[in-house]
């Protein structure tokens, strides 16, 4: 009877420790699924986040190109206002404003000196 009751005893134990077993493994699995949808979400955020941030680098370089461009624009318009303004400036000295008729003598023997070096180029 002893046996048995030991027996009794020692299953009884196992059971035990197989229930006890059984109920740690659901609470161990619950806590790991826990985690990998905690897990799964951040990743998922951080996924979104890539793309957001994907989409305004797109639209910045975008509008800085555009600005480049508009730039680009400006300077070749400075360019050719300055580019009229000498022209002015050299019709001006050339109608005689007293102002620069020293300067329009300059100009024009700046340009004699040039053509003279052209025509000397081309007679050698």
């Amino acid at each position: 009877m002893k046996i048995q009751n030991l027996f009794k005893n020692n299953c009884n134990f196992r059971r035990g420790i197989i229930t006890l077993y059984d109920k740690y493994y659901v609470l161990l699995m619950s806590k790991i699924e826990t985690l990998v949808d905690t897990l799964e979400a951040q990743i998922n955020k951080a996924v979104n986040k890539i793309e957001e941030l994907k989409q305004a680098n797109l639209s910045i370089q975008q509008e800085l190109q555009l600005t480049q461009k508009q730039l680009q624009n400006q300077k070749q318009l400075a360019a050719d206002w300055e580019e009229k303004y000498e022209a002015l400036k050299v019709a001006n000295t050339i109608l005689g404003s007293d102002d620069s008729k020293r300067e329009t003598k300059l100009k024009i023997n700046a340009l004699i000196r040039e053509i003279d070096y052209c025509i000397a180029e081309l007679s050698q």
